[in-house]
């Protein structure tokens, strides 16, 4: 059924669907400058895709019957397009290396759970993960920031 044709033309952007997440590739290019310009950071992104990606294969492994390879979860959708440009705001953004690690895991948890619902109304989760995380970034914030030396809780 997935062959590497499929897989090639979901990465290039032949595989219809909406307006700027079809083409992996152009989203990779874009997130791969905006990382050599310093714009954002990698930890976000990589933790966030990473967690899909994790999730996926456990996923499958525990539900055989409902088998999504994991460059469907990666390649189709707005997960990329997602994980580099909308997790990557800098207002919304945790502002620590930890802060940042666990906005990315929770998108991912998030994403995958808003999509493996049976029947449910939203196939694609990335939005919504992403803006669940949003308001959690405060908490986030205060729980991982460092503490001056000598200070008590």
């Amino acid at each position: 059924m997935w062959s590497w044709r499929v897989i090639g033309k979901m990465f290039i952007g032949d595989i219809n669907g909406s307006l700027g997440e079809t083409s992996t590739l152009a989203i990779l290019l874009g997130g791969l400058y905006m990382l050599f310009r310093r714009v954002i950071r990698w930890w976000v992104p990589v933790s966030y895709m990473l967690t899909v990606a994790i999730g996926a294969v456990i996923i499958n492994l525990i539900y055989p019957a409902t088998i999504t390879p994991v460059w469907v979860h990666l390649f189709s959708g707005g997960l990329m397009l997602g994980a580099w440009f909308m997790a990557t705001d800098p207002v919304t953004n945790p502002v620590t290396r930890n802060g940042m690690l666990i906005f990315g895991i929770g998108c991912g948890i998030l994403t995958l759970v808003i999509r493996m619902v049976p029947s449910g109304p939203y196939p694609e989760g990335t939005s919504f993960a992403i803006l669940i995380m949003n308001a959690f970034a405060p908490l986030i914030n205060k729980a991982t920031r460092p503490r001056k030396f000598g200070q008590r809780k």
